[in-house]
């Protein structure tokens, strides 16, 4: 039962003194975990549906978790999982899509410290809850005319409730991809409002920032982006949205991060890629990506501001330190899942305090004003120390959230906690078996090189 909490339980959870290495010039592994079903079974969400999707795949197949994590309160985190199991065959003229019904799962972690060998602390991750995303209004819905993949509607519709899907075709072509009317939603990041009552979600298909009903998953809010972000000619196959547009996102390289502010004033989200227009001028404007920030209040986009890539294809996600710096997950697509090795999974560190606003600039100006970046965690090479080697770290490290500070014999250590989205192939056998897990990394006042992590602002609390 969600009950009231008080200011002063909302404190970091404290746990047992563990035996924990010194801390060194970056964060230290401390837990790691994984979920592969609930007390519904294996592999399955706690949804409630029956039946498959157009592919074969179960409706409620748990999945892909790692798109987007957010912290609640203690050790209790929201997962993401981004638009469906498309990896599944189906359908080429639909990008292999299917009316997979977005959600976010509710989890316990469970952390605890580790009394035997391994690392400090031991991660049991339990499924509490799936919470599927809806709108009250009706949505556009592709009709699967010409397609030959029949309606793009989930049948779980009522008459005052439209399920939001990562169905491709599911859009209005009469209106630019950022109609809110669209029912397609790739979600890929998540993070909750400092009351608890609500939570914000950035997708790629639009790219969208919808703010929905923690508990029942209505959708409150749109927030509209600049026209620069969004496509005026749609089409529910990536390929042919890239090649038909001369601006705004590339297809499935949308809105992948989303930070917000720990005043919770602020929205902060970061694109995967360049835009269309910004890598069309090539040199740095390729490989620069911008930065919106969002005054939550008003709805208004502030400003905007420039990333530019070091080694890794894109970004993934994007967390607030504290109110002006932001720790950004860049990556490549390879390592477990990839059947290759990984290389760039590093998390930057930056400040948007006093960094140039790039709203009015082309990509080419704008990528000569990017934010500077120091190195905060090479996830491969920690892990790496940790004895996971190249092949068996996750392709897709997508989902960051700070979570509770821990205690130990050395100290109180911050808590940093990555995910992976798995595509929905955990349940396949074989040497690529890629389970959804949770990496937790620790890390100290020192390791931030001058820099304050500040906790997110919780009051009146519903957990």
């Amino acid at each position: 039962m969600n009950r009231l909490l008080l200011c002063s339980a909302l404190a970091a959870v404290s746990l047992a003194a563990v035996s924990i290495p010194q801390a060194q010039a970056q964060p230290t592994l401390i837990a790691k975990g994984l979920l592969t079903g609930s007390r519904a079974g294996s592999y399955a969400d706690l949804s409630g549906l029956k039946g498959n999707l157009e592919n074969g795949v179960p409706a409620n197949l748990l999945g892909g978790l790692g798109s987007g994590i957010a912290h609640v309160s203690g050790d209790r985190f929201l997962a993401l999982p981004d638009r469906g199991p498309n990896a599944v065959s189906f359908d080429s003229a639909v990008d292999d899509t299917v009316s997979y019904i977005n959600r976010f799962h509710t989890v316990k972690m469970n952390l605890k410290p580790n009394s035997g060998a391994g690392l400090p602390f031991t991660i049991t991750p339990e499924l509490e809850s799936t919470t599927l995303l809806s709108s009250v209004t009706p949505l556009v819905y592709g009709s699967g005319f010409g397609l030959g993949v029949g309606s793009g509607e989930p049948k779980e519709n009522t008459r005052f409730l439209h399920f939001l899907t990562g169905r491709s075709d599911n859009f209005d072509p009469a209106h630019n991809s950022g109609d809110p009317n669209d029912a397609r939603f790739d979600t890929e990041s998540i993070r909750v409002s400092n009351d608890g009552l609500s939570v914000f979600i950035s997708d790629e298909y639009g790219p969208y920032i919808y703010q929905f009903l923690r508990f029942g998953g209505i959708r409150l809010r749109t927030f509209t982006l600049p026209e620069k972000y969004y496509v005026k000619t749609l089409s529910p196959m990536g390929d042919t949205e890239i090649a038909d547009n001369t601006s705004g996102r590339v297809a499935n390289k949308g809105m992948e991060g989303l930070a917000i502010t720990p005043d919770g004033r602020t929205l902060v989200g970061i694109m995967q890629n360049s835009l269309i227009q910004d890598a069309a001028l090539g040199g740095a404007a390729a490989n620069m990506l911008r930065i919106v920030t969002v005054d939550i209040l008003s709805g208004r986009v502030t400003h905007e501001y420039a990333y530019e890539l070091t080694t890794g294809s894109g970004v993934s996600e994007i967390v607030a330190l504290n109110n002006h710096e932001m720790l950004v997950d860049e990556r490549d697509g390879k390592g477990l899942g990839d059947d290759s090795k990984a290389k760039v999974k590093q998390i930057f560190k930056i400040d948007l305090q006093g960094a140039v606003d790039v709203s009015k600039m082309d990509g080419t100006d704008a990528a000569a004003n990017a934010v500077s970046k120091t190195l905060f965690l090479d996830i491969v090479k920690v892990l790496g120390a940790n004895g996971v080697t190249s092949d068996q770290v996750p392709a897709k490290i997508e989902g960051l959230a700070f979570g509770p500070d821990v205690k130990t014999k050395s100290g109180a250590m911050h808590t940093l906690w990555v995910a992976n989205d798995n595509d929905f192939l955990q349940d396949f056998d074989g040497p690529n078996t890629n389970p959804n897990q949770f990496f937790v990394f620790g890390f100290t006042d020192a390791d931030l090189s001058g820099s304050k992590y500040v906790p997110q602002e919780r009051f009146g609390f519903l957990e």
